[in-house]
């Protein structure tokens, strides 16, 4: 097949394209660099399997040629706070863009949405028909309700115009390739752990969260894409656990010295985080298989050998 990946010189983006490639698809990678990087695909930029576009989502996509395939990841993660009206045209206009190419070219479209959706949920673990407890207004307002309105408007698409969609909701993902200074706590624990820096977690730490290993991600969107399924599907490590525990592994794996900081919780910070997969198990026939110690290893040895100190 020949496949579309937006947002496929970012972490996430660039395994899923590795993962096209080894299974034999042509792929089309489109980023505009803001947070993805030239260095995650510079081993693919050879292959005759494999074409960069370098251009903006919210942007007319420069695209041309059939299309079997359509991965919708680009996305303002990590800098949403910075960046929300840039976060929000890249949720609205951006995923517009995509949807229209995907009902002309008569493409899957397959969404990369998030367990944000859930905002800080009062449901545990959460659900696919649990509709969230999110604040419209708050400072991860713009990440938040960017992503439920693609999944809106992916449905809208089904519903109106026959588009074949497929809904992800992604739960924290974690791996080689993730930027060290983009926010999120994995790289950013492993980068100060390294450097010998203290850990700083919010509150007392006892907020939930779980990681699911990158490997595992990409077999459960390539699952997802060939599944005839459009509603939201969970996708992610069920193996929950405190980030004050997640701080203190990363030190001992690391082998670090580093201390562990305390500071105030930031609004709206969501105290658990746990996916119910049991439709991903069922539908997909798909679960994790990296366990959380192994992952860590991995992604430790990584920016031990390829990412500057921090």
């Amino acid at each position: 097949m020949r496949v579309l990946v937006t947002g496929g010189a970012g972490f996430l983006g660039s395994h899923l394209v590795d993962g096209l490639i080894a299974d034999g698809h042509a792929v089309v990678c489109l980023d505009n660099l803001s947070t993805g990087r030239r260095r995650n695909i510079e081993h693919v930029l050879g292959s005759n399997r494999f074409e960069f576009v370098e251009a903006d989502i919210v942007a007319p996509l420069p695209v041309s040629g059939p299309l079997d395939r359509i991965f919708h990841l680009a996305s303002v993660v990590a800098r949403h706070a910075e960046q929300p009206i840039a976060t929000l045209r890249t949720g609205a206009e951006g995923t517009r863009r995509v949807l229209d190419l995907a009902a002309e070219r008569r493409a899957v479209c397959i969404l990369a949405s998030t367990s944000e959706v859930y905002g800080d949920p009062v449901v545990h673990p959460q659900v696919e028909t649990y509709a969230g407890h999110v604040n419209p207004v708050g400072p991860r307002s713009s990440y938040n309700e960017a992503k439920r309105f693609a999944e809106a408007l992916a449905v809208a698409y089904g519903r109106e115009r026959g588009t074949a969609v497929r809904i992800a909701r992604i739960f924290n993902t974690y791996g080689p390739r993730m930027r060290p200074d983009d926010g999120r706590v994995v790289p950013t624990f492993i980068t100060r752990a390294l450097a010998g820096r203290p850990l700083r977690v919010f509150g007392a730490g006892r907020q939930t969260r779980s990681f699911c290993y990158v490997s595992d991600m990409v077999e459960a969107l390539l699952a997802l894409a060939e599944a005839d399924y459009s509603g939201p599907v969970n996708l992610g490590n069920p193996d929950e656990m405190t980030v004050l525990d997640l701080a203190r592994e990363i030190i001992s794996l690391a082998g670090s010295a580093s201390a562990v900081e305390f500071g105030p919780m930031p609004e709206d910070d969501p105290v658990r985080r746990r996916p119910d997969i049991s439709l991903a198990r069922r539908l997909l026939g798909w679960e994790p298989k990296v366990g959380r110690e192994d992952g860590l290893r991995r992604t430790i040895g990584y920016y031990r050998s390829e990412e500057p100190p921090v």
